[in-house]
């Protein structure tokens, strides 16, 4: 895609009205033939706006003045807005939220997949729409990105503790009070950053990697039991030692103490040696009556209250009758695997995480289930002719795969399998659109309902029942 920068001559314009909101949550705007996405814009507003560079359809604007406020416009909860990139929305209310959620979906099952949208089921609001996510994940650095207040007061401490800020990997936001995990979140945070900058630990230099402190990781599950991880680069025993026996002394209501020596370039634990210090290497979180064991590298969708919404949503799509033989695709930890299987008379989970697999068996184990299967490899190469053979041919196949949407292989081995019903939960619309135009050969698609997963940003689940045509 061509991207040039605009010449200072040609980068004001003026009075542009917002009348719409494009996929990664920027407004739309018109000049003309031109078509602007403004950062911060939201429908209804009227404003000056700064062009920044061209792009192939379309041109990147900020704004320079807001002429007129949307009535959507509201004012952000949080200190943070505009800098951090975590809540892109909170200046639009919640209800225009849902509304342009629903439109975004309804806009790509359409424009994308020619999938008609006419009987599209009401957006399911979030119960919670601060301190929902049960995980979040903090990066330390030696080069904190200053606002300008900071430079009002001439500080000169660049160590922080926080978010990245978007588009600069190497810089982070030091954050204060975060409103997307519920308390002690911030306490941990907080304490954790100034005892480090007491006892002089250095943060880890994300350029030339080096440094003792690299990341945070805060887990909370819905049953009040707590993780913490905390992962070290460069740093000796006795620097592990104190700041391990700092937080396990300041906070004993953690749960589960774990710490990871990371010295990789990238910041992912899942191939890396998981050390506990104090409590257990796992906490519980509970759903419908089921108890589910969520370890260091386990996957758990991050808002707990409305992963049960999503998760009986699937379920009442699906209509089980009791006799119901079930594939759930992308089964992750086994949790819709699970949740399902009372209701049915097996369920066959596939990931292609081995060690997810594992957290699937046990979640059965530990609710004594045992009606279920799980089986790790990639999808496409385990839905194999022999595999359908030896295990059945679904009734209902459950999918939930990541962003990226479902490999074509996969699609075509469902075509090929033909279960009834199929249900496919997405948190990308886009990329589901693609799947189910795939699917529609032999598929009806006969309900759909988005869940809004995560307020204050674009981000929005899916849900579509696809039926075999008869």
């Amino acid at each position: 895609m061509s991207r040039r920068r605009i010449p200072p001559e040609q980068r004001i314009l003026s009075n542009i009205p917002i009348v719409d909101i494009a996929e990664e949550g920027k407004g739309v705007g018109k000049a003309d033939e031109l078509v602007l996405f403004v950062d911060k814009a939201i429908p209804g507003d009227v404003v000056d706006v700064e062009l920044i560079r061209k792009k192939k359809n379309f041109v990147e604007a900020k704004i320079s003045r807001l002429t007129t406020a949307s009535p959507h416009r509201v004012s952000p909860l949080c200190q943070h807005f505009g800098i951090c990139g975590g809540c892109k929305w909170q200046h639009m209310e919640y209800a225009a939220q849902l509304t342009y959620k629903q439109q975004g979906v309804a806009n790509a099952l359409l424009r994308l997949g020619k999938i008609d949208t006419s009987q599209m089921e009401e957006i399911l609001p979030a119960p919670q729409t601060q301190y929902y996510r049960n995980k979040l994940e903090y990066t330390f650095s030696n080069k904190r990105w200053l606002t300008d207040f900071d430079d009002a007061q001439e500080s000169m401490q660049m160590d922080a503790l926080g978010f990245h800020v978007p588009s600069r990997f190497d810089k982070i936001l030091n954050i204060e009070h975060c409103y997307l995990q519920q308390a002690p979140s911030n306490d941990i945070r907080n304490k954790l950053r100034d005892f480090a900058l007491q006892q002089q630990i250095s943060f880890y230099d994300l350029r030339q990697h080096e440094g003792a402190l690299r990341n945070l990781i805060i887990r909370i599950a819905s049953t009040g039991e707590l993780m913490v991880i905390v992962v070290f680069a460069y740093a000796d025993a006795e620097t592990v030692e104190k700041t391990m026996a700092f937080l396990e002394s300041e906070f004993p209501e953690i749960t589960s103490l774990l710490y990871v020596v990371n010295q990789k370039k990238n910041d992912t634990i899942f191939d890396q040696d998981v050390h506990r210090y104090a409590g257990r290497d796992y906490i519980v979180e509970e759903m419908d009556g089921l108890r589910f064991k969520i370890g260091p590298k386990s996957f758990y969708q991050t808002n707990s209250a409305q992963a049960h919404e999503l998760y009986k949503i699937a379920r009442d799509f699906a209509a089980f009758e009791g006799h119901e033989r079930v594939y759930d695709l992308y089964t992750g930890a086994g949790t819709i695997a699970n949740f399902v299987a009372r209701q049915v008379r097996q369920v066959i989970g596939v990931e292609y995480v081995p060690s997810a697999i594992e957290d699937a068996r046990i979640n059965s184990a530990v609710n004594g289930i045992g009606n279920t299967q799980f089986f790790a490899g990639d999808m496409k190469d385990v839905l194999t002719a022999q595999f359908i053979s030896e295990h059945g041919r679904p009734d209902v196949v459950i999918t939930d795969p990541p962003r990226a949407g479902m490999h074509a292989d996969v699609v075509a081995r469902l075509l090929e399998i033909e279960a009834p019903k199929i249900v496919y939960v997405s948190c990308n619309a886009a990329t589901q659109a693609r799947d189910v135009a795939l699917l529609t050969g032999k598929y009806d698609v006969s309900r759909i309902r988005p869940v809004d997963m995560f307020p204050h940003t674009q981000h929005v689940e899916n849900v579509v029942l696809l039926t075999l045509k008869k």
